[in-house]
């Protein structure tokens, strides 16, 4: 096994891209080939990636707002359409729909996982009566799998498509009797993904859309490239563009580390699993104050995140204080997320709403350091520094 490049510094932050010999080898061979962009290792990439989630096409991109971005553009959503995501997630989630024109419906979620359920979706479907919805965008928050077989049976019922946010789901699994993975496009028309460094693969920045529809993965990869195409016969210069897409490609270079990356991908998941395993072993002497955030029961993860919900109301502390405590030790945290209705932008468009259980999350979370180059050892060493934050000054 290739030995990680680790950093010399003891301080631990709530996630780390692990980068290896090979890594940098694939990089290497790709700078000192003829394409560094538009090359043989985008398509290579697609093959290999498709076949990790047993998708029919995947079809490479910038980042993963670029993806769903070219979700919702592929897929013809736009002015007078609503879309319907959870409140608990990245901004992007929601700003794709407003890229094309359309309008968000903000669904609540769980409080204890942070996961859209299909009666929050069914709130949020009535809010929208009398307008077209036409897409659904569920979150597999943290790599947690929500209950696609569900959501999907009221999106088509309500005339939607499912475009799964997977950025953190890459390598999770629905279990449905059998183990379907995240992407594969059982239930729904594309998944899209995230290479942030952070994530369990990376490529520094890049993303991935899958889908079984071979006509939306080609307009995809039209739109990801200015929308031109070259007609076969022409001349060698020519191109035209029937609508207008974006610089949205992911060079080679970065390419060449997603596939290398791509095939430490069962590693890495059986790290996360392991390590997330024994955080939730090490935390249950911190039980009830601090519990993991919870994992439903048909969902096979590999745990981008590792959160936990803490009262800290009970505790007498604010979250800055246990923050800024960790971060004395070496610890970093981050927090996922605000509540996306409660941004400035959502609040002047929509109004105040209130939808309890994603502010209830919120109020709670804490994301701890979860990333495959951790030792068994840093697990330990983080619920230590926990234990010792949450004691009152």
């Amino acid at each position: 096994m290739a030995e990680p490049f680790l950093p010399p510094s003891s301080f631990l932050p709530y996630g780390r891209q692990t980068i290896e010999d090979d890594d940098v080898a694939a990089v290497s061979a790709a700078l000192r080939d003829d394409f560094l962009t538009t090359g043989p290792r985008v398509e290579a990439f697609e093959r290999a990636f498709a076949e990790a989630v047993e998708a029919p096409h995947a079809v490479a991109c910038a980042n993963g707002t670029a993806a769903l971005h070219l979700a919702m553009l592929g897929l013809g959503v736009g002015e007078g359409d609503v879309c319907i995501a959870p409140s608990t997630t990245f901004l992007a989630t929601a700003n794709c729909a407003r890229y094309v024109g359309a309008e968000v419906v903000f669904a609540d979620v769980d409080p204890q996982s942070g996961l859209m359920r299909p009666a929050d979706l069914a709130e949020a479907l009535g809010k929208a009566t009398g307008r077209r919805v036409a897409a659904v965008l569920p979150v597999h928050l943290r790599g947690d799998v929500v209950d696609l077989p569900a959501i999907a049976g009221l999106a088509q019922a309500a005339g939607a498509v499912v475009v799964e946010d997977a950025c953190h789901a890459l390598g999770s699994a629905h279990l449905d009797g059998v183990s379907v993975p995240v992407g594969s496009g059982r239930w729904s028309a594309a998944a899209t993904f995230s290479f942030h460094p952070v994530k369990t693969i990376a490529t520094g920045e890049g993303g991935m859309i899958t889908t079984t529809d071979a006509d939306l993965a080609e307009r995809m990869r039209r739109l990801r490239s200015h929308g031109m195409v070259r007609p076969e016969g022409g001349d060698p210069w020519w191109y035209e563009m029937a609508e207008p897409g974006f610089n949205y490609r992911l060079p080679d270079l970065l390419c060449a580390l997603g596939q290398s990356q791509l095939a430490k991908l069962p590693r890495f998941a059986a790290r996360r699993r392991a390590l997330a395993a024994r955080y939730v072993t090490q935390l249950a002497a911190l039980a009830p104050q601090v519990v993991p955030a919870a994992s439903p029961t048909w969902s096979r993860a590999v745990p981008h995140l590792m959160s936990v919900l803490i009262d800290f109301d009970a505790l007498g502390l604010t979250r800055l204080e246990v923050v800024e405590r960790l971060r004395a030790k070496g610890i970093g945290s981050q927090v996922h997320y605000i509540p996306v209705h409660s941004q400035p932008y959502y609040r002047e468009r929509y109004g105040d709403q209130r939808l309890p259980g994603a502010e209830a999350w919120y109020e709670r979370t804490l994301s701890l350091p979860l990333y495959p180059a951790m030792a068994d050892s840093d697990v330990d060493r983080v619920v230590e520094a926990l234990a010792g934050a949450l004691q009152r000054a």
